[in-house]
């Protein structure tokens, strides 16, 4: 299930009926009210949210989502009229995993939906990852440290993930770009924010995460700045 909210009526009933007949079960909002009451109930796949909305704006209810621990694993997709790169970069980096600037061809839309999903979907495997004191069970979104689990944000997570399906390879800073925040994001400094974000909330584990200069990082080996 997508959760849209967007209170032009035009754009909402033109994305749902977009969406729909690729075959994607979506809901739509007016308001955020309205959305909020629904995420009492069942949560959605993925959340495409309007930035300039009546009671509420966009970045407030993307605040919210991912200061929760009930909604942060939840993908978001930002649909502005504003178009400026403080506007993408503010955000990215709250937590938005992409960002669609209208107008938009519903091609790009759906297209930019899927490639989300992907990403998100990945990440639900059976394998679970035990390297020194880190353990990863991505089936069951549990990250601990010596046994003490450890809490991260989505991008967080998926960050993580990324590295350790390398195996100890190096992973180049523009594939981590595209696996976490999407292929049309070329903002390096999000990047490298969110791995010293994980390098300290791993604690003990943050030396496993290696950066390999000029090229990006891996994790395994001595921490090398």
């Amino acid at each position: 299930m997508i959760y849209l909210v967007e209170d032009d009526d035009n754009i909402r009933k033109l994305v749902c009926y977009a969406l729909t007949k690729e075959g994607f079960e979506v809901q739509g909002y007016d308001s955020p009210k309205k959305f909020w009451r629904e995420l009492d109930g069942e949560l959605p796949e993925l959340v495409l949210l309007d930035i300039m909305l009546p009671e509420e704006d966009g970045l407030s209810i993307l605040d919210k989502l991912k200061s929760r621990a009930k909604t942060e694993h939840i993908p978001v997709i930002m649909l502005t009229a504003k178009g400026s790169e403080f506007d993408k970069v503010t955000g990215l980096d709250m937590g938005a995993d992409d960002y669609i600037v209208k107008p938009f061809g519903t091609m790009e839309l759906i297209s930019r939906v899927r490639a989300v999903l992907r990403r998100f979907r990945k990440t639900n495997r059976d394998k679970i990852y035990e390297i020194g004191e880190l353990y990863v069970e991505p089936a069951k979104h549990i990250i601990s440290v010596s046994g003490k689990e450890v809490s991260l944000s989505y991008k967080e997570y998926i960050l993580l993930l990324v590295l350790l399906e390398a195996e100890g390879d190096v992973v180049e800073r523009d594939k981590l770009l595209a696996s976490v925040w999407g292929e049309y994001y070329t903002e390096s400094r999000t990047l490298d924010v969110h791995i010293r974000k994980l390098r300290v909330k791993l604690g003990d584990a943050g030396k496993l995460i290696k950066t390999v200069k000029g090229i990006g990082y891996k994790l395994g080996g001595i921490l090398n700045e």
